[in-house]
């Protein structure tokens, strides 16, 4: 029963990540660059977005014996799902305090906005607008936690296929 609990809540949090990686990648789409406060490759921070989403979408969805099948593993091992969510739990947690860390640090650390926009896909939005401290810590900073978090499932089925171990 463990194991099937799980499995099904990693493919929900999967299905989240996937999804807020690809609202994320929405505005860098829209604005093409143009509008960006800072001058960035934009189409960098678009194509991974994208990729992440995609790809954590695409795990969400696919069939237990699909997965297992492409890792080389059991259907019913339980580093399946678990090593992955494993890796995603970490990537999440400290892309949320970067994002804490983005919103609180003092003007005079001067960040270095390319490398921000980097670490906490949705910097922008404190560039251009300031927003309250609970949307830092409900909306914003849990996105940011979600997009890298499905960096981190990317990451965690990309050491299974290439079976470097755990």
């Amino acid at each position: 029963m463990a194991g099937r609990a799980i499995r099904i809540t990693s493919r929900i949090i999967f299905a989240v990540c996937g999804l807020t990686s690809l609202f994320t990648a929405f505005p860098y789409a829209v604005l093409r660059g143009v509008e960006l406060p800072v001058q960035s490759e934009w189409v960098i921070f678009l194509v991974a977005l994208t990729l992440v989403g995609v790809f954590s979408l695409v795990i969400a969805v696919l069939p237990r014996s699909w997965v297992a099948k492409t890792c080389k593993k059991d259907p019913d091992d339980k580093h399946l799902f678990s090593a992955p969510f494993r890796l995603l739990g970490c990537f999440g947690t400290i892309a949320y305090l970067v994002a804490l860390l983005a919103y609180f640090a003092p003007h005079a650390w001067n960040l270095n906005p390319q490398l921000m926009l980097a670490l906490c896909p949705l910097y922008f939005v404190k560039l251009t607008v300031d927003p309250s401290p609970a949307a830092i810590f409900f909306v914003l900073a849990p996105m940011n936690a979600a997009v890298y978090g499905g960096l981190g499932l990317t990451l965690g089925y990309t050491r299974l296929i290439l079976h470097t171990g755990l």
